[in-house]
C-alpha cells in the first residue's frame, strides 16, 4: 500500500463543512467520490488534519490516503484535479512513510480571518469576508492581541458544543490584527484549536475594539473558564485555514 499526502485549497461557500455527512455535499465526501473513480469503485476514506465547517475557507488544508495503486506523485495531482469540482484544487501530491499522519503529526496550524470594515455593503465580498459595519478602534484590537499569545485554557474560547477529552490548553505562537484601508486581516498561529477558537477570540476582539470590552479581561476570561461570559461567534465565511506545518522534510 502507498500512503499519498494531498495539499489543497477549496472555498467553503457551497459545502456543508468539510466531514462528510449523507446526502449532503461536503469537501471529504467530493475528495472520496474522485478516489472511488480512480479506483474503480472501491471507497478509499482520507484523514485531514483537521475538520472545518460550512463556509469555512482553505488557503492549504492536508489530508492523506492508502492506495494499492503505485502511481507517481504528479500523476496522482493530475488525476484527482481532472476529478475534483472547481471548488477544489489539490496543490500537491507526495509519498509518504507509513507511519504519516495528517492530523497527529501536524505540529502548526495557522488560520486568517477577513473582515470588510465599511459602513455601506459590498456583496461581492459577503462569501469570503465577515462585513461589519462598526468603526473599530484598531490599536485597541492589537494590543488584546498579545494577551492571547502563549499558553493558556482555552476553554472560554471555545464552543460549548466542542466533544474534545482532556486538556484545554494549547499554544498560540501569533495573534496579530493587520489593517489595509476597508480589509482587516486576523492572523493566528499555534499547535492547536479548539472547536470555534478562532471565531470566538475574532468576535471578542472585535468587540474590544468597539470598546465594548477590554484587552485586560483576557486573563480573566482564561481563569474562569466559561464560554457563556464570552461574546456571539463571528460568522464562518471570513475564516480561512491558512496552512499545516509537519516535520517531514
Amino acid at each position: 500500500m502507498e500512503k499519498v499526502k494531498c495539499t489543497i485549497s477549496y472555498d467553503g461557500t457551497d459545502f456543508s463543512g468539510f466531514q462528510s455527512q449523507p446526502k449532503i455535499r461536503t469537501v471529504q465526501g467530493e475528495l472520496e467520490k474522485a478516489l472511488m473513480k480512480v479506483h474503480k469503485g472501491e471507497h478509499i476514506r482520507i484523514q485531514a488534519s483537521g475538520r472545518t465547517d460550512a463556509g469555512v475557507h482553505a488557503k492549504s488544508q492536508t489530508f492523506h490516503f492508502e492506495s494499492p495503486y503505485e502511481i507517481p506523485e504528479h500523476n496522482w495531482k493530475k488525476a484527482l484535479n481532472t476529478l475534483l469540482p472547481c471548488d477544489i484544487y489539490v496543490h500537491e501530491t507526495r509519498k509518504v512513510p507509513s507511519s504519516f499522519h495528517a492530523r497527529f503529526d501536524a505540529i502548526e496550524k495557522e488560520y486568517r480571518y477577513y473582515v470588510w470594515n465599511e459602513e455601506g455593503t459590498d456583496v461581492f465580498k459577503r462569501n469570503y469576508f465577515y462585513l461589519f459595519k462598526c468603526p473599530l478602534n484598531m490599536e485597541a484590537i492589537k494590543e488584546a492581541c498579545k494577551y492571547f499569545e502563549g499558553k493558556h485554557d482555552f476553554t472560554a474560547f471555545s464552543s460549548a458544543k466542542a466533544t474534545v477529552k482532556g486538556s484545554k490548553e494549547r499554544i498560540l505562537y501569533e495573534v496579530t490584527c493587520n489593517q489595509n484601508g476597508n480589509e482587516i486581516e486576523f492572523i493566528i498561529r499555534g499547535d492547536g484549536f479548539l472547536y470555534n477558537m478562532v471565531r470566538i477570540m475574532v468576535g471578542f476582539l472585535l468587540d474590544v475594539g468597539q470598546g465594548k470590552r477590554n484587552a485586560s479581561e483576557v486573563h480573566d476570561l482564561f481563569a474562569k473558564k466559561d464560554r457563556r461570559l464570552v461574546g456571539k461567534t463571528v460568522p464562518p465565511q471570513g475564516l480561512y485555514l491558512w496552512d499545516v506545518k509537519y516535520s517531514l522534510k
